[in-house]
């Protein structure tokens, strides 16, 4: 999508492109183009919909079910009408929009990425945070894929396809909100909606070299959303910079943040070896670490403190933890039927059924052991401005490595969610942003902190961004 020049033929707006997030037009720059005459929502709705036609002319899968052309340029216009009588509900007015596969969108079949569901009556209404995207402005440009149900971090789909990561096809973009960061990524949306259960919207942000946002729970509603766990889901953006998801996250949540960049001297931030270091690919360790140094040296305190009770969530989790359970009550009925059971992703119905295992007794346990994680991370966490760790342990994956293998895609997966399930479990809020070098492959760099903290992640996340974007 560009801000300024003139829609692209479709012969010219490949599918796979080199790696330049960096140089595409944020929210902020997309609005302020329209607010001077040199970009109107058609165009840039004609643009998005000029490269996602050769993208998906190519075999990209980012998208999911018809791209409704004529009703996206319907909107535009309507959108330009409106500016053109001083009408800007928001900085998103005008701006093309993408949308996970498990919100409803009126008139649409939410399916989650399933093929099972595919059977289902449209939507009567959109979901709430849906609606709020379309009260502000945002042209609706259509559906993503993801994990089926969301029920994975590598973003694998049997059914509509894998998307391919924007930088090297070879690699997958991460799970579960895939084809969500795939239109970001490569100009098919000026941002997206997802949903964030164990990291499904700051795996693919990472993998991507995007900024992804996972608010504290509750805070965007997730009526009309298909659950996963509803002990753990969250909705949020997946957008090109800090700025851009909290232009989001005042829409989707309803409330205006105070999230203008906190002075980055002095800032007290936190880093642990435990859990969340294990295993890191040295890659990941170099570019986290040379983060640090950058943050260290403009001013920031980085507070190394331990954290030993992390390594207990492997175990309160063995069984497959609330998710399993949660997702295992909704599912029941239909892996109860073999026909059905049939049509799901063979590795996600797997998931899935370990919940069966999980018995009344052992799901109280569960939420009492978060219960006193969360009492041991607000000691430990009590006196810092955020907690900083690599967003995932290893950059993208090869999709070769992963989609054949099924106990390699199980270890993968694993690993991949490992470092953001910890503040999902812990009920805290994250942002992924980027922090490699140039040229390098993506890694994404977490600013986290606990329940209601939004606000401070936000500001503590602009001051370390604007750090790492300093030459």
């Amino acid at each position: 999508m560009n801000a300024t020049a003139p829609a692209p033929s479709p012969a010219h707006a490949p599918a796979a492109v080199p790696f330049a997030c960096a140089a595409s037009p944020t929210v902020r720059e997309c609005a302020a183009a329209l607010a001077s005459g040199a970009a109107t929502s058609v165009s840039l709705v004609e643009d998005a919909l000029a490269r996602i036609a050769a993208y998906r002319a190519a075999g990209g899968s980012a998208y999911v079910g018809e791209v409704d052309a004529a009703s996206a340029l319907q909107a535009a216009a309507a959108s330009d009408a409106l500016r053109a009588s001083g009408h800007v509900p928001s900085r998103l007015a005008g701006l093309p929009v993408s949308v996970k596969d498990l919100f409803d969108v009126r008139g649409h079949v939410t399916q989650a990425g399933a093929r099972v569901m595919a059977g289902q009556p449209a939507a009567a209404a959109d979901a709430p945070a849906v609606a709020r995207l379309r009260a502000a402005g945002a042209v609706l440009l259509g559906r993503t894929n993801m994990s089926e149900f969301a029920f994975s971090g590598l973003g694998l789909n049997p059914h509509h396809g894998t998307p391919a990561h924007p930088a090297d096809p070879a690699r997958i973009t991460g799970g579960s909100t895939s084809g969500g960061a795939a239109t970001v990524a490569l100009g098919l949306a000026a941002a997206t909606l997802g949903t964030d259960t164990g990291g499904s919207i700051r795996i693919p942000a990472a993998f991507c070299g995007l900024t992804g946002f996972k608010p504290t729970a509750r805070r965007v509603p997730l009526a009309g959303a298909y659950p996963l766990s509803r002990s753990l889901d969250s909705a949020g953006p997946i957008a090109r910079s800090v700025d851009c998801c909290a232009i989001l996250d005042a829409i989707l949540s309803g409330e205006t943040l105070d999230t203008r960049a906190a002075p980055l001297a002095g800032l007290r931030l936190g880093v642990t070896d435990d859990y969340v270091m294990d295993d890191v690919e040295p890659a990941v360790a170099e570019a986290f670490e040379r983060a640090l140094d950058r943050l260290s040296a403009a001013g920031a305190r980085i507070v190394r403190f331990g954290f030993a009770e992390l390594h207990q969530l492997p175990q309160i989790n063995a069984a497959g933890g609330l998710v399993a359970a949660e997702a295992w009550q909704l599912h029941r009925a239909r892996l109860a039927d073999p026909a059905l059971e049939a049509q799901y992703d063979h590795r996600v119905a797997q998931r899935i059924r370990r919940g069966a295992q999980i018995s009344a007794a052992d799901y109280i346990d569960l939420l009492d052991a978060r219960e006193r994680l969360q009492a041991c991370a607000h000691e430990r966490l009590r006196d810092l401005d955020a907690w900083l760790m690599p967003t995932v342990a290893v950059r993208a994956p090869l999709r070769a490595d992963v989609q054949d293998d099924t106990a390699r895609f199980f270890a993968t997966n694993g690993l991949v969610l490992r470092n953001t399930t910890v503040l999902n479990f812990l009920d805290g809020c994250a942002l992924s942003i980027p922090c490699q070098g140039p040229g390098e492959l993506p890694v994404g760099l977490s600013v986290g902190g606990l329940h209601g903290t939004d606000a401070r992640i936000f500001q503590v996340a602009r001051a370390i961004e604007a750090c790492l974007q300093e030459a």
